[in-house]
């Protein structure tokens, strides 16, 4: 057991030291022109790749803020003949830090993005001034008045209905560090942000939010998955096997000798992909 306790207590420390950061999430699109076309001229994402594949019925690209080598970036995906998507409860937000909110509100406007929280600060008196906007399938976008950032993209929100247990969860399976917390009970809700990182004005991050009451919520076939680095997947799975085995959740994939990528469940069922590291470059520059 003493054997078993230490060997455990190294994966976790080891997990603390790995070189992970947010590489892509992967959503599905009804209408990859249109949706390319409104980030690029509402956001002002850039495209960084884009893919035909007839074969299997799909059309994928690639947008964000910067190389896929250095920044989080967003992975559309077209299924044909699918028109309409259900985006669900269970995915909340993406976040796009900017150095000017009320401007930015604007030129969403402008292109046909639908304005849900007009641009303001949090609270009365607030200093922090942030806007809510959605674009032609409903995916919610915070925009939020940040300082010159590499991250741009800077905010994934998923919906638990257990915060200390997914806290937990992120913190030992995924190496995340707990950044800031806040419970609102007047507003009936609690949130939690982890990260890579100690600055979250400079980073990507997850933000884990509670909504009181709320025991389930709906996945939609909107929303697929995260994909974060790491430069060691065999580690990584067996890191993620304990604590799935004390907290709850469900590896969907483990790596092989070629393939070396792991996939899993969270508690509340969110899906991420860890990667590793220099196979993801191999395959970045293959497609450059």
């Amino acid at each position: 057991m003493a054997a078993h306790s230490n060997s455990s207590d190294d994966l976790f420390e080891w997990v603390q030291q790995d070189n992970r950061r947010f590489l892509h999430a992967v959503i599905r699109v009804s209408d990859l022109n249109r949706t390319i076309k409104f980030y690029t001229e509402a956001f002002g994402m850039t495209l960084l790749r884009r893919t035909e594949i007839p074969e299997e019925k799909h059309s994928k690209a690639v947008i964000g803020y910067g190389p896929e080598e250095s920044h989080f970036v967003l992975e559309l995906i077209q299924i044909y003949g699918v028109d309409k998507l259900e985006i669900g409860t269970s995915f909340g937000h993406f976040g796009i830090a900017s150095q000017d909110v009320y401007k930015m509100v604007e030129e969403i406007r402008a292109k046909g993005g639908v304005v849900t929280r007009e641009p303001g600060p949090i609270q009365e008196g607030g200093t922090t001034i942030f806007a809510f906007v959605q674009d032609f399938d409903g995916y919610s976008f915070e925009i939020i008045q940040r300082p010159p950032t590499p991250e741009p993209l800077c905010q994934i929100m998923l919906s638990v209905a257990d915060l200390d247990l997914a806290i937990e969860f992120y913190e030992k399976a995924l190496g995340m560090k707990l950044l800031q917390k806040y419970d609102s009970p007047q507003e009936q809700f609690a949130i939690a942000m982890m990260a890579y990182g100690s600055n979250l004005t400079q980073t990507t991050a997850v933000e884990l939010k509670y909504n009181y009451n709320v025991t389930e919520y709906t996945t939609g076939n909107g929303y697929i998955q995260v994909s974060i680095s790491t430069d060691n997947v065999y580690k990584s799975a067996a890191v993620v096997k304990l604590v799935s085995q004390e907290l709850g959740g469900k590896i969907t994939r483990l790596p092989g000798p070629f393939t070396r990528i792991i996939s899993f469940l969270d508690p509340g069922g969110h899906k991420t992909v860890l990667v590793d590291n220099r196979d993801f470059l191999k395959e970045v520059q293959k497609k450059e």
